[in-house]
């Protein structure tokens, strides 16, 4: 896994924008204004929202992720080395996350994603 995967794969969900809001090569996507992936400046691997702390919690305890520093605990670092089908389910599920939590007209501006 690296930065331009997780970058080309970002890229291809509908409406995804991605910033540096902090400066210093932080590459934050986002849908509709709310964050879902976030790749630091020097922690290695990309931060994804879960839908519960118990979730990311899990995801520590089997070894898939680590606790994603300076983000809310629902939150879980995806080092680099992640296998890429576990790198896109939790690019999703994440995006998929956050999306559904946008106003019910911001998510009709937006197109499909299955």
């Amino acid at each position: 896994m690296t930065r331009e995967l997780v970058n080309a794969i970002c890229a291809t969900f509908p409406g995804a924008e991605v910033s540096d809001p902090w400066g210093g090569g932080h590459d934050a996507w986002k849908v509709g204004g709310k964050m879902f992936a976030c790749i630091g400046a020097v922690l290695p691997g990309v931060s994804v929202k879960t839908d519960s702390i118990e979730t990311a919690e899990m995801l520590i305890d089997a070894g898939v992720g680590v606790k994603a520093p300076y983000f809310h605990r629902s939150w879980v670092n995806l080092p680099w080395g992640t296998p890429e089908d576990e790198l896109s389910y939790r690019l999703a599920a994440s995006y998929r996350l956050v999306r559904s939590s946008l106003t019910k007209k911001a998510r009709a501006e937006l197109d499909p994603f299955d």
